[in-house]
Protein backbone atom coordinates (compact mmCIF):
# COMPACT_ATOMS: atom_id res chain seq x y z
CA UNK A 1 0.00 0.00 0.00
CA UNK A 2 1.42 3.28 -0.91
CA UNK A 3 1.67 5.65 2.05
CA UNK A 4 -1.13 9.18 1.42
CA UNK A 5 1.06 12.25 0.65
CA UNK A 6 1.71 14.62 3.36
CA UNK A 7 -0.38 18.07 2.29
CA UNK A 8 1.00 21.44 3.52
CA UNK A 9 -0.98 25.16 2.62
CA UNK A 10 1.48 27.07 0.94
CA UNK A 11 1.44 29.71 -1.97
CA UNK A 12 2.01 28.21 -5.50
CA UNK A 13 4.11 29.97 -8.12
CA UNK A 14 2.27 28.87 -10.70
CA UNK A 15 -1.18 29.61 -10.16
CA UNK A 16 -1.67 31.44 -6.78
CA UNK A 17 1.35 33.11 -5.50
CA UNK A 18 -0.51 35.62 -2.80
CA UNK A 19 -3.03 32.77 -1.96
CA UNK A 20 -2.14 29.56 -0.04
CA UNK A 21 -3.35 26.29 -1.89
CA UNK A 22 -2.93 22.51 -0.93
CA UNK A 23 0.29 20.67 -1.65
CA UNK A 24 1.27 17.64 -1.82
CA UNK A 25 4.68 17.09 -0.28
CA UNK A 26 6.89 14.85 -2.66
CA UNK A 27 10.50 14.95 -0.92
CA UNK A 28 10.49 16.24 2.67
CA UNK A 29 13.71 17.86 3.78
CA UNK A 30 15.26 21.22 4.36
CA UNK A 31 13.99 22.29 0.82
CA UNK A 32 10.88 20.08 0.56
CA UNK A 33 9.85 19.28 -3.41
CA UNK A 34 6.56 19.63 -3.61
CA UNK A 35 3.17 19.49 -5.97
CA UNK A 36 0.20 21.99 -6.09
CA UNK A 37 -3.02 19.94 -6.12
CA UNK A 38 -4.46 23.00 -8.02
CA UNK A 39 -2.68 23.68 -11.14
CA UNK A 40 -0.06 20.20 -10.17
CA UNK A 41 2.93 22.52 -10.85
CA UNK A 42 6.00 21.12 -9.17
CA UNK A 43 8.60 23.21 -7.52
CA UNK A 44 11.03 23.42 -3.98
CA UNK A 45 10.10 25.63 -1.63
CA UNK A 46 11.25 25.45 2.59
CA UNK A 47 8.16 24.16 4.71
CA UNK A 48 7.97 25.96 7.84
CA UNK A 49 8.03 24.34 11.25
CA UNK A 50 4.85 24.46 12.89
CA UNK A 51 4.71 26.24 15.93
CA UNK A 52 5.09 24.47 19.45
CA UNK A 53 4.33 25.03 23.05
CA UNK A 54 5.51 23.18 26.51
CA UNK A 55 1.93 21.98 27.94
CA UNK A 56 2.38 21.37 31.95
CA UNK A 57 1.14 17.98 32.75
CA UNK A 58 0.00 16.38 35.96
CA UNK A 59 -0.07 12.73 35.92
CA UNK A 60 -2.25 11.04 38.64
CA UNK A 61 -1.26 7.31 38.77
CA UNK A 62 -2.57 4.97 41.45
CA UNK A 63 -3.35 7.71 44.15
CA UNK A 64 -0.19 9.44 43.63
CA UNK A 65 0.38 12.56 41.14
CA UNK A 66 3.41 14.27 39.48
CA UNK A 67 4.32 16.75 37.28
CA UNK A 68 5.67 16.44 33.82
CA UNK A 69 5.97 18.22 30.51
CA UNK A 70 4.33 17.49 26.76
CA UNK A 71 5.05 19.60 23.59
CA UNK A 72 2.69 20.01 21.31
CA UNK A 73 1.50 22.27 18.12
CA UNK A 74 0.35 25.52 19.44
CA UNK A 75 -2.54 25.80 16.80
CA UNK A 76 -3.47 21.92 18.09
CA UNK A 77 -7.02 21.41 19.74
CA UNK A 78 -7.27 18.94 22.81
CA UNK A 79 -9.28 17.98 24.61
CA UNK A 80 -11.09 15.46 27.75
CA UNK A 81 -10.66 11.80 27.24
CA UNK A 82 -8.38 11.64 24.40
CA UNK A 83 -5.14 9.85 24.94
CA UNK A 84 -1.42 10.13 24.12
CA UNK A 85 1.89 9.28 25.11
CA UNK A 86 4.20 11.01 27.77
CA UNK A 87 7.66 11.04 28.03
CA UNK A 88 9.01 11.19 31.92
CA UNK A 89 12.58 10.47 33.47
CA UNK A 90 11.29 7.49 34.37
CA UNK A 91 9.32 6.07 31.55
CA UNK A 92 7.05 6.68 28.56
CA UNK A 93 3.59 5.70 29.59
CA UNK A 94 0.37 6.38 27.80
CA UNK A 95 -2.22 9.16 29.73
CA UNK A 96 -5.75 10.07 29.37
CA UNK A 97 -6.50 13.67 29.80
CA UNK A 98 -9.34 14.57 32.43
CA UNK A 99 -9.15 18.09 32.52
CA UNK A 100 -7.83 21.18 30.98
CA UNK A 101 -7.04 24.44 33.42
CA UNK A 102 -7.10 27.99 31.12
CA UNK A 103 -6.68 31.02 32.54
CA UNK A 104 -10.32 31.95 32.45
CA UNK A 105 -10.63 28.19 34.19
CA UNK A 106 -11.38 24.67 33.23
CA UNK A 107 -12.39 23.45 29.85
CA UNK A 108 -13.56 20.50 27.97
CA UNK A 109 -11.65 21.37 24.57
CA UNK A 110 -9.10 24.34 24.01
CA UNK A 111 -6.27 24.99 21.42
CA UNK A 112 -2.83 23.81 23.08
CA UNK A 113 -1.71 27.08 23.08
CA UNK A 114 -4.28 28.43 26.19
CA UNK A 115 -4.00 25.75 28.38
CA UNK A 116 -2.34 26.05 31.58
CA UNK A 117 -2.04 22.46 33.01
CA UNK A 118 -2.86 19.16 31.07
CA UNK A 119 -4.66 17.34 33.84
CA UNK A 120 -3.96 13.58 33.53
CA UNK A 121 -4.43 10.02 34.69
CA UNK A 122 -1.60 7.11 33.78
CA UNK A 123 -4.39 4.25 31.78
CA UNK A 124 -1.42 1.74 30.51
CA UNK A 125 -1.49 0.39 33.50
CA UNK A 126 -4.51 0.90 35.69
CA UNK A 127 -6.16 -0.34 39.36
CA UNK A 128 -9.79 -1.67 39.49
CA UNK A 129 -11.77 -1.13 42.45
CA UNK A 130 -14.27 -4.21 42.56
CA UNK A 131 -16.91 -4.34 45.05
CA UNK A 132 -17.74 -8.01 45.40
CA UNK A 133 -20.15 -10.31 47.10
CA UNK A 134 -20.36 -14.06 47.42
CA UNK A 135 -21.95 -16.43 45.29
CA UNK A 136 -25.29 -17.35 47.10
CA UNK A 137 -24.46 -14.54 49.79
CA UNK A 138 -26.74 -11.62 49.83
CA UNK A 139 -26.03 -8.39 48.56
CA UNK A 140 -24.96 -6.05 51.25
CA UNK A 141 -22.86 -8.65 52.19
CA UNK A 142 -19.60 -7.22 50.45
CA UNK A 143 -16.45 -6.84 50.07
CA UNK A 144 -13.52 -4.65 48.58
CA UNK A 145 -10.78 -5.70 46.40
CA UNK A 146 -8.30 -4.07 43.52
CA UNK A 147 -7.11 -5.74 40.38
CA UNK A 148 -4.01 -4.47 38.67
CA UNK A 149 -4.77 -4.81 35.36
CA UNK A 150 -3.27 -3.75 31.74
CA UNK A 151 -5.74 -0.07 30.37
CA UNK A 152 -7.23 -2.27 27.29
CA UNK A 153 -8.13 -5.04 29.22
CA UNK A 154 -12.20 -5.91 28.78
CA UNK A 155 -14.67 -6.63 31.48
CA UNK A 156 -17.50 -7.82 29.78
CA UNK A 157 -21.05 -8.01 31.96
CA UNK A 158 -22.44 -11.91 32.78
CA UNK A 159 -18.79 -13.72 31.84
CA UNK A 160 -16.51 -15.15 34.61
CA UNK A 161 -13.16 -14.42 34.76
CA UNK A 162 -10.53 -15.20 36.89
CA UNK A 163 -7.77 -12.19 38.24
CA UNK A 164 -4.98 -12.32 40.54
CA UNK A 165 -6.25 -15.35 42.35
CA UNK A 166 -10.16 -14.28 42.23
CA UNK A 167 -12.84 -16.12 40.38
CA UNK A 168 -15.44 -14.21 39.50
CA UNK A 169 -18.27 -13.20 37.39
CA UNK A 170 -19.20 -9.55 36.38
CA UNK A 171 -22.45 -8.56 37.19
CA UNK A 172 -22.45 -4.62 36.66
CA UNK A 173 -19.99 -1.93 35.45
CA UNK A 174 -19.60 1.80 36.38
CA UNK A 175 -17.64 3.89 34.53
CA UNK A 176 -15.22 7.69 35.33
CA UNK A 177 -16.34 10.68 34.07
CA UNK A 178 -13.69 10.59 31.38
CA UNK A 179 -14.90 7.72 29.65
CA UNK A 180 -16.07 8.26 25.99
CA UNK A 181 -17.73 6.13 23.29
CA UNK A 182 -20.50 4.42 25.99
CA UNK A 183 -24.33 5.30 26.00
CA UNK A 184 -24.74 5.25 29.78
CA UNK A 185 -22.39 5.68 33.16
CA UNK A 186 -23.43 2.48 34.34
CA UNK A 187 -23.24 -1.02 32.43
CA UNK A 188 -25.38 -3.97 33.47
CA UNK A 189 -27.33 -5.51 30.56
CA UNK A 190 -25.39 -8.79 29.61
CA UNK A 191 -23.08 -8.29 26.76
CA UNK A 192 -22.19 -4.67 28.21
CA UNK A 193 -18.31 -4.00 27.58
CA UNK A 194 -16.11 -1.76 28.82
CA UNK A 195 -12.51 -1.31 29.53
CA UNK A 196 -10.34 -1.53 32.51
CA UNK A 197 -9.33 2.29 31.67
CA UNK A 198 -12.86 3.26 31.91
CA UNK A 199 -14.13 1.80 34.82
CA UNK A 200 -14.65 3.21 37.85
CA UNK A 201 -16.14 0.18 39.82
CA UNK A 202 -16.86 -2.97 38.81
CA UNK A 203 -19.34 -4.97 40.67
CA UNK A 204 -18.97 -8.90 40.98
CA UNK A 205 -20.17 -12.18 42.09
CA UNK A 206 -17.31 -14.83 43.69
CA UNK A 207 -17.33 -17.61 42.17
CA UNK A 208 -14.92 -19.54 43.76
CA UNK A 209 -16.90 -19.79 47.51
CA UNK A 210 -19.75 -19.50 49.40
CA UNK A 211 -18.46 -18.51 52.71
CA UNK A 212 -17.09 -15.56 54.13
CA UNK A 213 -15.20 -17.07 56.48
CA UNK A 214 -13.21 -18.49 53.44
CA UNK A 215 -12.47 -15.10 51.69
Amino acid sequence: MTPTAERVPLPCPACSPDLETVHEVLKPGGTATVRCTECGHVHKTEIPEPETVDLDVVVSQEGESFPATAEAPADETIAVGEEFLLETDEAIMTVRITSLELAAGRAESAPARDVETVWTRAVGNVAVNVTAHPKGGAHDETRSLTLQVPGDYEFVVGEADELSGEEFTVEGIHLRDDARGYDHDKLDHAGDTALAKDVNRLYVRDETTSAWSAW
